[in-house]
């Protein structure tokens, strides 16, 4: 991979094309209304694409286009080499391109290009390889049943799904919901984010140039309340598979109810706890990651570390470290290698951070940052920002604020630390630092969380789920596991004359 410059990255994103028609049945076509949106460059305020706004008759017609390439078997019914094979043409194809698809990451929703080049765009292409290689890789079952009895359980692909997933992590979103989907042998709607649409489409024609047959993979732009209301209460929708806001995914579950009970796969908010114990071993390398765990991506991320539970005896010591460290995280132009951190998503993002902001002004100490700010006079950036003296009563410590914005907390024994970690909503990830073997078990154990990072934070792989507990959602992307959600057991039993 080229690390390139700030001027390098400016003068890619001159010549830069982006997408912004919906890609339905394997061509580029405007919104039935003709109807678009502004994409909205969040660094400048500059307008980057007007992209079609899909509404119902939009999604009819992929999620048409989608069962009839699923019912004729161009895809559900082939060769599981052939599916491999494609899906691996495709994690190439995203390596081929990897400037462009993180420049559009950056563009669309402000984050760092670097980051988007180093670790999204990457690690989207590693995930498609890695569910392109698990296909073949998985076998049926045959159950212990009587003589003269077999019993044959097979997974099957459920028909069309409809991923909806939300603007921090455009293409990765897309790929954890898409590559598990599609390498089990089903056709896909997906409806990014409407702040950040551009990845999502130029994947599309990318998996198309890498063999995927058209109306296996469908997207269509769109706001949530029409596109994705669409998809969600669609009567030939067989499973919606979801990563957002705990309110929205709860309407999903009401559109299915109230459609064809299809299957809802949810991946909400959450409110993680970072625990530091007195006895932790390193506690620099714990700064450094405290930090990178509530600053890194705006702190746009699910399951950041947004809940610091500082031992008492180390907390003074531990916050004049994250001071120390905060130089390294301001913000500045996306498309600039120096800067810290990017800019937050749009002016509703921004309104939103400021909100919680001048509450925490009001209820704890402000530490560090607080306030927004400009670059180069224009765009949507926060200073990273530290609120000590905080309790779990706050709201600042109870809340998703989805920005850059750290509660520190203290505790004084192991049973206080766990009872204010698990006092949420939410149940999505944790982090515990020690140097006692018998502490991260004991902790880990009694953390209600889908991942519990110890010495280290938010730590995941292809080889891990990655989902929560609580208010946090019951699906589990990556992994093995990811492909439960998009397949169901038939049981085929035959009875023969012994």
């Amino acid at each position: 991979m080229a690390i390139h410059t700030f001027q390098e990255w400016q003068e890619l994103a001159s010549r830069l094309k982006v997408r912004s028609q919906a890609f339905i049945n394997g061509q580029f076509v405007d919104a039935v209304s003709k109807e678009t949106f502004d994409n909205i460059n969040p660094a400048t305020g500059e307008i980057i694409s007007k992209v079609s706004a899909c509404d119902v008759e939009d999604v009819n017609i992929a999620v048409e286009a989608a069962r009839t390439s699923f019912e004729n078997g161009v895809w559900s019914k082939t060769d599981p080499q052939f599916r491999k094979k494609v899906l691996l043409k495709l994690a190439d194809l995203i390596r081929d391109n990897l400037d462009e698809l993180a420049l559009l990451e950056s563009l669309d929703m402000g984050k760092k290009v670097e980051d988007a080049a180093t670790v999204d765009v990457p690690g989207s292409a590693m995930f498609w390889q890695w569910y392109a290689e698990a296909i073949d890789k998985i076998y049926d079952e045959v159950a212990p049943v009587a003589p003269g009895n077999l019993a044959h359980v097979s997974r099957e692909p459920l028909g069309v799904v409809g991923a909806v997933v939300p603007w921090n992590f455009p293409l990765d979103m897309a790929t954890w919901k898409c590559a598990p989907a599609l390498a089990t042998g089903n056709s896909v709607v997906l409806k990014p984010a409407e702040q950040s649409p551009s990845s999502a489409l130029f994947l599309a024609e990318l998996a198309k140039d890498a063999g995927l047959p058209d109306g296996v993979l469908n997207v269509v732009p769109g706001f949530g309340h029409t596109a994705g209301q669409a998809l969600g209460r669609h009567m030939d929708v067989d499973c919606l598979t979801f990563t957002g806001s705990t309110p929205i995914g709860k309407l999903f579950q009401i559109y299915a109810g109230e459609s064809n009970m299809k299957q809802v796969w949810l991946e909400t908010g959450g409110k993680s706890p970072n625990i530091v114990f007195a006895d932790a071993e390193n506690l620099d390398k714990a700064a450094d990651m405290a930090i990178f765990g509530i600053f890194f991506n705006q702190g746009e991320v699910c399951s950041a570390n947004s809940r610091l539970l500082v031992e008492a005896c180390i907390k003074d010591e531990f916050v004049e470290k994250l001071k120390q460290r905060l130089a390294s995280c301001q913000p500045g132009n996306p498309l600039d290698p120096d800067s810290g951190i990017g800019a937050i998503v749009d002016k509703n993002q921004l309104e939103t951070i400021k909100r919680y902001i001048e509450i925490g002004k009001e209820t704890a100490r402000l530490v560090a940052g607080g306030e927004v700010v400009n670059i180069e006079g224009k765009g949507c950036f926060v200073q990273p920002t530290i609120f000590d003296e905080v309790t779990r009563q706050h709201q600042i410590a109870r809340e998703e604020i989805f920005g850059p914005v750290l509660s520190v907390m203290t505790f004084e024994s192991e049973a206080e630390a766990i009872e204010i970690a698990n006092d949420t909503e939410f149940g999505l990830a944790a982090s515990v630092w020690t140097g006692s073997l018998s502490r991260a078990h004991r902790v880990a154990d009694k953390l209600v969380a889908g991942t519990v990072s110890v010495n280290t934070v938010d730590a995941l792989s292809a080889m891990t789920p990655f989902g929560g507990f609580k208010q946090s959602g019951f699906g589990r992307d990556l992994s093995l596991h990811a492909l439960d959600k998009f397949t169901g057991l038939k049981t085929t039993w035959i009875t023969y004359e012994k």
